[in-house]
């Protein structure tokens, strides 16, 4: 453990000697050990490494470190190589040893381990010139992927607490204001309020004592890049807080992270007691006036808690639902006191901009939005994972030359951002920016930074559906307008899926929708309708093709679809009749078959099965779907 640094010259002493001490010129071997990597067996890939670099006597070679989530989670388990920049993919146990003798000692590449460019059909050796990274401008990324986060030597060693130390050697509050204000940054957690003006009226609250808060209650499906921060990367998340601290005049601090997230959970409790230890928090931090400490606090899973006033709530112990606004919480937050609340993503980049200035984190995004942006990138494409791209960067960018496009032949139909409050746009709309004010004008929002990717066989009706069902059992049921406006929503929307649907559903539908976000209280309710009214807006022929036709044409509406064999390819193998989990299907030994649509569930599972391709999807209408 490190000693107590006492001082902003003890720290910088250590950092130097830290740089020597770990860096060197040794072979550094970081294994990805976020949770999708782990998922693929990168706990036995490490176990291995650890094995195999023992036993081969190269302990004074090389440094092995399972890291934070380097992003590329279509890869999992992804090991680099440096100095050289090697990057492999899909590592097994079995292929450590060959790493090690192969690459390490023999300064041989794996081939059958490298990244194949879809285009070309060649392999990738360098990591910087695989597409999924070679095109983003990873800042607050970068160190995931050089850094164990158990260690705070590792964090020390990469110039880790040097801003909070340049805060307190050079800078007043009203110089960190100042130079928050200066870059742009908004706020990363949904609504983009300017982060140095919330600083800003904090700092001015007469009211004591004053509070951070850490807001680690990401509750998207589909979004995981806070988790991915938190998980690899600690330490920068309490430096931001000791800075935002001390431009507000604060000396408490709380991290509010789900419950769900128990390795999040355990790393930010571990990197708290190691910078306390390290007197990087508590009393007289590195010998200045200066007292801060941080307290984690778990939330129990409640989506709305990601709203400020009802994570406050929560942290005093009350249910988790929001109040009525003003006061805000930088007037009247917890306790009634002036309350500083930014998410993880967002304490992330205080230390980036006191470090390298606020000229040069304005110099990245566009207009409005400054700075970098990182995005959890899901659903129908190739490369899902985390993506860090400057505010502005192009839809088509993302999904396409980072994500690689969609897999399987399809066509790209939509994108989903801003979470499950947002809005899902079409493919017209692929060369839009995305910043905040390029999406607020297309009917969606930013949010944390899901995108969730949508390929042809999506039903734009189904998922409205899914996403206003989410958010009906997620209302806290405070607001009437939200809590019976979604449900009603979500009524209409099961009648248009079961093909009870009338036009008129679709007036009221609207009509409903800007009621619900105009009156409800909090982001929440103000946004709940946006999956409605943005594929209403977009993709309403298919809202009219399930009420006038009743066709589903993405064949995902059950009720609007029957599945039929055609006669001509059944072979009669009865390899779909041993899988139907309802014995819907009939027919006898190398004979043709036939499905009884009114036993059939639509489940999917003979079309999996199907040697010969003879099941095909229906819709009402009679023509396939």
């Amino acid at each position: 453990m490190t000693a107590k640094i006492r001082s902003v010259s003890e720290l910088h002493e250590l950092q130097a000697s830290l740089k020597e001490e770990l860096q060197g010129d040794r072979t550094v071997i970081t294994l990805c050990a976020g949770p999708g990597c782990v998922a693929s067996g990168a706990d036995n890939v490490a176990k291995a490494f650890r094995k195999h670099i023992e036993e081969m006597g190269l302990t004074d070679q090389v440094t092995f470190k399972c890291t934070g989530c380097h992003g590329f989670c279509a890869l999992a388990p992804v090991v680099a190589i440096d100095p050289a920049g090697y990057c492999y993919e899909g590592v097994k146990k079995a292929d450590v040893k060959d790493i090690l003798e192969r690459t390490i000692v023999g300064g041989e590449v794996i081939e059958k381990l490298l990244y194949v460019d879809p285009e070309t059909g060649e392999p990738i050796l360098y990591e910087k010139d695989i597409p999924f990274y070679k095109h983003q401008d990873r800042i607050l990324l970068a160190e995931n992927r050089q850094i164990d986060p158990d260690s705070l030597e590792d964090f020390l060693a990469i110039d880790g607490y040097s801003a909070l130390a340049k805060v307190l050697d050079e800078m007043s509050s009203e110089d960190v204001i100042q130079a928050i204000l200066d870059s742009g940054l908004r706020g990363r957690g949904g609504a983009g309020f300017p982060t140095g003006l919330k600083w800003q009226i904090a700092h001015q609250q007469t009211a004591e004592p004053k509070y951070i808060v850490c807001n680690a209650d990401e509750g998207d499906p589909g979004a995981f890049m806070d988790r991915g921060i938190i998980e690899g990367n600690p330490h920068r998340v309490i430096e931001g807080m000791c800075i935002g601290a001390h431009a507000i005049g604060a000396n408490q601090g709380f991290v509010y992270v789900r419950y769900e997230y128990p390795i999040a959970v355990q790393r930010i409790n571990q990197a708290v007691d190691q910078a306390r230890e390290a007197g990087l928090l508590g009393e007289n931090i590195l010998g200045s006036d200066f007292s801060f400490d941080l307290k984690v606090v778990m939330g129990a899973g409640a989506f709305v808690c990601g709203e400020e006033t009802a994570l406050i709530a929560s942290l005093e112990g009350k249910k988790g639902e929001p109040i009525q606004r003003p006061p805000f919480p930088v007037e009247s937050g917890y306790k009634g006191k002036p309350t500083v609340i930014n998410n993880v993503e967002s304490w992330t980049c205080v230390p980036h901009v006191i470090g390298k200035g606020a000229e040069w984190f304005s110099s990245i995004g566009s207009e409005g939005s400054k700075g970098t942006k990182i995005f959890s990138l899901v659903g129908k494409v190739k490369n899902t994972g985390l993506v860090e791209v400057p505010m502005g960067t192009t839809i088509r960018k993302i999904v396409y030359d980072i994500g690689g496009g969609i897999p399987n032949g399809k066509k790209f139909k939509a994108i989903q951002t801003g979470g499950p409050a947002g809005g899902c746009l079409p493919e017209d709309l692929i060369d839009l920016p995305v910043d905040f004010q390029a999406l607020t004008e297309a009917g969606t929002i930013m949010g944390s930074g899901g995108l969730i990717v949508m390929d042809e066989s999506t039903c734009m009706v189904d998922v409205a559906r899914y996403f206003t069902r989410f958010l009906e059992e997620e209302s806290c049921g405070k607001c009437y307008s939200c809590r019976k406006g979604t449900q009603r929503m979500r009524e209409l929307l099961d009648d248009i899926c079961e093909g009870k649907g009338t036009l008129d559903h679709l007036e009221l539908l609207e009509e409903l929708g800007e009621t619900v976000n105009n009156a409800s209280m909090c982001g929440l309710g103000q946004n709940a309708a946006n999956p409605v009214l943005s594929t209403l807006r977009y993709f309403r022929h298919e809202y009219e093709a399930h009420i006038t036709e009743h066709r589903c044409s993405a064949g995902v509406c059950a009720a609007l679809i029957r599945y039929f064999i055609q006669e001509e390819l059944c072979d009669g193998c009865h390899a779909c009749s041993k899988v139907c989990p309802v014995e819907a299907i009939s027919g006898e030994k190398d004979l043709e078959h036939n499905i009884d649509p009114d036993v059939c569930i639509t489940c999917g599972s003979c079309i999996e099965v199907c040697p010969t391709d003879a099941i095909i999807i229906v819709s009402g209408s009679g023509e396939e779907a």
